[in-house]
């Protein structure tokens, strides 16, 4: 439906607001709203509408609804527009974007993030540049002084106007003097992930640290003093002190085959990973919503937050790992490793990932160099 001038109306999506409940509190048809996200396959987008967002809602003079406009962010946007039989042609409208590419080097003295961000690096590069390496680095226990990374990452415009930080290309971490590289790879079916120079996935079967930035509050000790009890007791696992919410992630794939009280463990999760691996997640405040027993979590995925049920003198995680039912120390349990690159993919990735690492090479003599002049 066309017409000449067409009067917007701006609405806020709140938190839990779902675009059926919104268009019943604009007084619009309950025909219309299915027409647009039965249009085609684009049109189921509008299902996923993010809290805080604003969805633009366009009438003619006649005051009849005639557009839909959702902005998924600052280069896209949904858009549903009325014809005359009364259907809806909608499109995702995209601005060109300009990936330009950008370097950075850092020192570490404090921690990742004060570094990162000392380095250039915005919040949103730093936790990939933490994501990556997760599974070889505890962020929380193992970073040293004098341990530097390099990065090669894009940054996106539209025009000269900055919307905002790209991917990682690749990365270099070199953790007590253990030099780490790693680049991104797609293959001809799309599949993305990151690898070192052999081709081997920086993925793991397991996340070192269920848990982002967190600080050690206790270690696995079989002789540890029980700081509620006040009494030897043996400590299967690992303290991580967070704040109340933080959210848990599960260490790896795997499904749930606990999730209640369990004694002074308070509120509990435990992922059962294929027959040999099991993880427990202890003292949580509360669960992630739509789990339960049986329910299947990918790695990385949130299960449950920080809390400090049962018998705790904080808030913190209690994490404890169990190799065919006997505790090992989450800290140095040897990982598996995940599957490496497929065969038919490995002389691509070895051609692409070449010029790559050999930037990082370059990025990291550079950056050796610089900080080796005398003062």
């Amino acid at each position: 439906m066309q017409s000449l001038t067409t009067i917007w109306r701006e609405h806020k999506v709140k938190s839990g607001e779902s675009l059926s409940a919104i268009f019943s509190s604009n007084e619009l048809s309950k025909l219309d709203l299915h027409n647009i996200v039965h249009s085609n396959d684009i049109s189921s987008q509008f299902a996923s509408i993010i809290p805080g967002k604003s969805l633009m809602m366009g009438h003619d003079l006649s005051g009849e609804f005639s557009h839909l406009i959702y902005k998924k962010n600052a280069y896209a946007e949904l858009k549903a527009t009325k014809l005359d039989d009364g259907s809806f042609k909608v499109e995702l409208l995209e601005k060109e974007l300009d990936q330009r590419i950008n370097t950075a080097t850092g020192v570490i003295h404090t921690s990742l993030f004060i570094d990162g961000k000392n380095a250039g690096l915005s919040d949103n590069i730093i936790m990939q540049l933490a994501n990556i390496f997760a599974w070889d680095i505890d962020f929380a226990l193992n970073l040293h002084e004098g341990d530097r990374f390099s990065v090669i990452y894009e940054n996106l415009y539209i025009g000269s106007e900055f919307i905002g930080p790209g991917k990682i290309l690749a990365a270099e971490f070199i953790n007590q003097g253990k030099s780490i590289k790693s680049v991104r790879y797609q293959n001809a079916e799309g599949k993305v992930s990151y690898y070192n120079s052999g081709g081997n996935s920086m993925r793991k079967a397991f996340l070192r640290t269920p848990i982002d930035f967190a600080r050690i509050s206790s270690r696995f000790n079989l002789k540890r003093k029980h700081p509620v009890l006040n009494r030897i007791r043996a400590h299967k696992g690992v303290d991580y002190a967070a704040k109340t919410g933080t959210p848990i992630k599960s260490a790896g794939d795997g499904k749930i085959t606990y999730r209640g009280r369990k004694g002074g463990y308070g509120r509990v999760v435990i992922v059962q990973h294929g027959q040999k691996y099991s993880t427990l997640y202890a003292h949580m405040s509360k669960y992630r919503k739509g789990q339960r027993v049986g329910s299947r979590v990918k790695q990385g995925q949130v299960i449950g937050y920080v809390g400090r049920s049962g018998l705790a003198s904080g808030p913190h995680l209690h994490y404890e790992f169990r190799v065919n039912g006997v505790h090992r120390n989450p800290l140095t349990v040897t990982l598996p490793n995940a599957n490496p690159i497929q065969a038919k993919y490995k002389a691509d990735f070895l051609e692409k990932s070449r010029i790559l690492f050999q930037q990082l090479e370059q990025l990291g003599s550079t950056q050796v160099a610089v900080t080796n002049i005398p003062k």
